[in-house]
């Protein structure tokens, strides 16, 4: 593998990462993301609600959870009061209902500025990835200069799109988010 296909792979994992994390921040609507990663004791070991029950959306404002094991269901809901949400799930004995309010202007303007803090700190790991491949580059003494610059700008140009690419997605949820 190249330096450059490197560093393109980690940055293509920094971006994952950072969707992912968004995913858990709240638009206008219900999102399985809101609670998916939300870890339950199961069997002793902490596991995110997603690997222990079915998670749908029902009619765009409300979450329904169906555990696979029903004995499940408290831990479920105990472990959603317990992520501080600000969702209340509703215990329905073998199943838990989620009514997901709509945001508030303030909420939506708070969540807004937490993409974009997000979105910042995706970018910084990214430009560390870029530092760590030009180091990596720079050391190598076998590569000619001429081919060495060439790298160098190849992970530039790779850093670039991660940049613009990161702006998209924040700039698309926000959009999310802002709608009414």
């Amino acid at each position: 593998m190249s330096q450059v296909e490197y560093v393109k792979e980690k940055m293509n994992s920094t971006i994952e990462v950072f969707e992912s994390n968004l995913s858990q921040i709240r638009t206008s609507g219900a999102n399985p993301g809101l609670v998916a990663n939300v870890m339950i004791d199961y069997y002793g070991m902490e596991t995110p609600i997603n690997q222990v029950a079915g998670i749908s959306v029902i009619e765009g404002k409300q979450l329904l959870i169906k555990p696979y094991e029903m004995r499940i269901v408290k831990d479920i809901e105990k472990a959603i009061f317990a992520a501080n949400l600000g969702l209340t799930p509703q215990n329905e004995g073998t199943q838990i209902r989620i009514n997901v309010p709509p945001l508030t202007e303030e909420k939506r303007r708070e969540y807004a500025t937490q993409v974009l803090k997000m979105a910042e700190e995706a970018k910084v790991a990214v430009r560390n990835v870029r530092r760590e491949g030009n180091d990596i580059v720079k050391k190598d003494k076998t590569l000619p200069e001429d081919y060495s610059k060439s790298l160098v700008e190849d992970i530039q140009k790779a850093t670039d799109e991660a940049i613009k690419r990161i702006d998209e997605i924040a700039v698309l949820k926000n959009k999310e988010i802002m709608t009414v």
